[in-house]
């Protein structure tokens, strides 16, 4: 454990960001696979809603730095061309 003081709370500090982060990740990957699953299930009304979920949320890992702007990207295209099929 650290000995001066700011880096004990650097330390706290680092662990609610990994946290919030883990938060972020987790959630999106639980959006592509419902998803997933009101695709395979031909849901396009329920497929629209989870994909719109699933953008927003990545959009806001991206601004928050939970997620790198090029890893976003790629997971909305992804996304994206799961919905539609191509």
């Amino acid at each position: 454990m650290a000995n001066i003081k700011s880096q004990e709370k650097r330390i706290l500090r680092s662990e609610r960001e990994r946290l919030e982060n883990r938060r972020y990740t987790a959630s999106i990957k639980t959006y592509f696979r419902r998803l997933q699953s009101a695709v395979q299930a031909g849901d396009q009304e329920r497929a629209a809603a989870e994909h719109r979920k699933l953008e927003s949320l990545i959009d806001k890992a991206v601004k928050r730095g939970a997620l790198h702007r090029n890893t976003g990207a790629r997971k909305k295209a992804r996304a994206s061309h799961l919905r539609t099929g191509s």
